[in-house]
């Protein structure tokens, strides 16, 4: 079973925190002068901010049409977008000006989410440590988070 998780597991992360979406689409392919600049520099803050817990991503999990984020905090997503200092805001500022008469070639989207603290519930088995069970606590399901109705009802006073 490998680094699978064997028995009934759910998590538990300290306090609120943010799940952010984001993806790229390719809208042109021949037109790699349109999105190859846009997936490396998205290549390069994935590096970034996993070499650096102070800007506050939890953690992320990058697929092929989208990449999955935890963070700390809104507030700590917003800086690192609009710090000058990391790699977001040159490539935002490169992307807008390259891209602002050729949208259907290349398109960035995301999806932000609050979640405050015990309001989600999770479950993994069979799986490796996947999404929030990598960057929060995994704990066996027993008790009330024996049903995904008790891990999300109950999960503030674990």
């Amino acid at each position: 079973m490998g680094n699978a998780i064997a028995q009934r597991m759910t998590v538990q992360v300290e306090g609120d925190f943010v799940v952010f979406l984001i993806g790229l689409r390719i809208g042109t392919v021949w037109k790699i002068h349109r999105w190859l600049p846009v997936f490396l520099a998205m290549r390069r803050m994935a590096r970034e901010l996993a070499a650096d817990p102070e800007i506050g991503l939890l953690g992320q999990v990058a697929g092929t049409r989208v990449t999955v984020q935890y963070w700390r905090s809104f507030d700590h997503l917003e800086a690192y977008a609009r710090s000058k200092a990391h790699a977001h805001w040159p490539a935002w500022v490169d992307f807008n000006q390259t891209n602002d008469g050729s949208r259907a070639d290349v398109g960035i989207w995301h999806e932000t989410y609050k979640v405050r603290a015990g309001e989600y519930e999770a479950f993994y088995r069979g799986v490796p440590p996947f999404g929030l069970g990598r960057v929060g606590q995994l704990m066996p399901v027993t008790g009330r988070r024996e049903s995904a109705r008790g891990r999300i009802e109950g999960s503030s006073g674990v």
